[in-house]
């Protein structure tokens, strides 16, 4: 019964063709990254391998979800940063670049870097997250009121859609747009920002206020997964996952339920894999050290 209803999310949630298998009982709810590592991102396939990147150097580690067991797949290099990543079916990494405008196409089997787009000239610009929704990676812009559209492959052109309509930007250097999925019905993207929901028409970039019910808003809010039409918001510093029920077109998010653990240190960004969430912790409230220590949790839907 569970990997029927596993296939099903897959299918509903729109970001696999390939069902994944539920996690064994054995396999570890907790594991290591480097020290010093400094995560942000997380990614997960069909197959039970996380992909985590570095805010430090741009590297990317991959670990097997079965034993917590893992290497660096992608070497950094001072001035590089790789903050939301996703995985798309072909093996093929996209990696958004932070402070460095980029956004950065690696091999997901080989670790070799394939393609680097410049996204934007800005003076400060943040590539905050990224999603593969139909032809393109959409990615945020933190410090700018544009989402970034990449073709998925390794060549074509870059879509800039400026954000229109109810968006509100925050102030210069401060962050807005954060974590992003695409709506239930597939012909938008919800993004959160400084702590509300959106949905972004891709033809226009007219944005329009989620209407919450249940709760204020989602302050903190980071990473997003969409399962059908339930939304699993990452709250970075609350050390909370909320979890909200859609409507079709996603005009108004109900909360439904809150998921909180003792092991959640600032986590950011969230994966699925089975019936579980894998969330890295970032830890924005301890010294940020080649000594600090990092870590991978997850947690049952």
């Amino acid at each position: 019964m569970l990997g029927g209803a596993v296939a099903a999310l897959a299918v509903a949630a729109g970001t696999t063709g390939t069902a994944q298998a539920a996690p064994g009982a054995g396999w570890p709810a907790e594991f290591p990254l480097p020290d010093g590592w400094l995560p942000e991102g997380i990614t997960i396939g069909s197959r039970p391998y996380a992909y985590m990147g570095s805010r430090g150097d741009g590297a990317i580690y991959r670990t097997d979800l079965r034993t917590g067991k893992g290497g660096v797949l992608h070497e950094g290099a001072a001035g590089l940063a790789s903050i939301g990543l996703k995985l798309d079916r072909d093996g093929l990494l996209y990696v958004a670049g932070g402070a460095g405008g980029t956004a950065r196409i690696v091999d997901a089997r080989t670790g070799v870097l394939l393609t680097t787009y410049q996204l934007t000239r800005d003076a400060a610009p943040f590539i905050n997250d990224v999603v593969l929704h139909e032809d393109r990676a959409w990615f945020t812009d933190s410090r700018a009121a544009v989402l970034h559209g990449v073709p998925r492959g390794r060549s074509g052109e870059v879509r800039a859609l400026p954000l229109t309509g109810e968006w509100v930007q925050a102030p210069a250097g401060t962050n807005s747009a954060n974590g992003l999925v695409a709506t239930p019905d597939g012909r938008g993207l919800i993004v959160v920002n400084a702590g509300q929901l959106y949905t972004v028409d891709l033809r226009s970039g007219h944005a329009t206020k989620v209407t919450l019910n249940g709760a204020t808003d989602v302050a903190g809010g980071d990473g997003l997964v969409r399962l059908g039409r339930t939304l699993y918001v990452v709250q970075n510093r609350l050390n909370k996952i909320t979890v909200w029920g859609l409507d079709r077109k996603a005009t108004t998010a109900t909360l439904t339920r809150t998921i909180t653990d003792p092991r959640f240190d600032v986590p950011t960004t969230a994966a699925r894999y089975g019936d579980r969430l894998y969330l890295v912790n970032a830890r924005f409230t301890s010294p940020q050290t080649p000594e600090t220590t990092f870590n991978a949790v997850a947690v049952s839907l």
